[in-house]
């Protein structure tokens, strides 16, 4: 029977600690390290062990995983003091499955390889829920070989698996899929407000976008933050901003327009400013509530519209 790699996951936030429940799950030995102390002890206490500093944890395992905000923790998290790549060596594995610019992603890979050791860009979808289930979609930049040896570890965690092509291209695939997600939320926003307004219960209004052509997985997994008003997060509206930077970088660099993606790009940054950042990425439906001077949540309540 082949023995199981060592794994070291560092950051262990929404996403991040139920993929590492997910990974014990399966078998693996994990070593956890987060800046909360108390997302380690937790972890912990399910059977991980704690790290000390991403040098450490890199060093004391065959294969890293991280999931962590944005490029800079990234690069801080391989490139600093007691950085993972002080324990760079020939067939270390890396696998960083955070959203973050392709261009960091493409120097990370180039660094590791200068060792003889690999680290793959693998984004995800499936926010939190397809998380707690292991049901992500995983975009894969890498070699083939890295590929092929990192999968397995990828099954626990996730649905749909797909190498996507060379280093980076993993993240380009992320950007794409943030632009369709993001543009999507705002339509189902713009309807729901619409319809509302004119005096259809919204929940109704779901009902009839999802068992027709409009039907999309962004509505069946936010319809209850939206008609509810409730918007804990399962990705947050900063992070969905830095998506987008991402990917309206991405555009300038290649000369693609992206009008849709610009759009909501700044009604986001309306609802960051509102002070809503914190918010569900659903929670952009209130820019379009405080604009039509409605509240969606509060006609599925059944209670007057503001």
């Amino acid at each position: 029977m082949e023995t199981k790699p060592k794994l070291g996951l560092i950051g262990l936030g929404i996403m991040g600690r139920p993929m590492a429940r997910n990974l014990m799950r399966a078998g693996y030995g994990l070593t956890v390290l987060d800046i909360d102390s108390s997302a380690v002890a937790a972890l912990a206490a399910e059977g991980a062990t704690a790290g000390q500093s991403p040098a450490q944890v890199a060093a004391s395992t065959d294969v890293l995983v991280t999931m962590l905000p944005d490029s800079p923790q990234v690069r801080e998290v391989y490139l600093g003091l007691s950085g993972a790549f002080e324990a760079l060596r020939p067939g270390w594995l890396a696998i960083d499955m955070s959203s973050i610019a392709p261009s960091t992603a493409r120097e990370l890979a180039e660094r590791a390889s200068t060792a003889g050791a690999e680290i793959l860009d693998a984004p995800v979808s499936g926010g939190d829920k397809g998380a707690i289930a292991g049901t992500l979609s995983i975009m894969v930049g890498g070699s083939d070989e890295g590929y092929e040896r990192a999968l397995p570890i990828l099954q626990a965690l996730g649905k749909t698996i797909v190498h996507v092509g060379g280093a980076g291209a993993g993240q380009v695939v992320k950007v794409c899929n943030q632009v369709v997600v993001a543009v999507v939320i705002e339509a189902i926003s713009e309807a729901l407000v619409l319809g509302a307004k004119a005096g259809v219960d919204p929940s109704k209004i779901a009902d009839v976008l999802q068992g027709g052509l409009a039907a999309t997985r962004v509505l069946e997994m936010r319809r209850d933050n939206m008609l509810s008003g409730s918007f804990d997060p399962g990705f947050r509206i900063r992070l969905h901003l830095k998506d987008l930077k991402n990917a309206l970088e991405l555009a300038r660099e290649t000369n693609v327009p992206l009008p849709g993606a610009a759009l909501v790009d700044q009604l986001m940054r309306a609802a960051a400013a509102a002070g809503h950042e914190d918010y569900d990425h659903s929670g952009l439906i209130t820019v379009l509530e405080e604009m039509a001077g409605f509240s969606v949540a509060e006609m599925a309540a059944g209670r007057p519209d503001r």
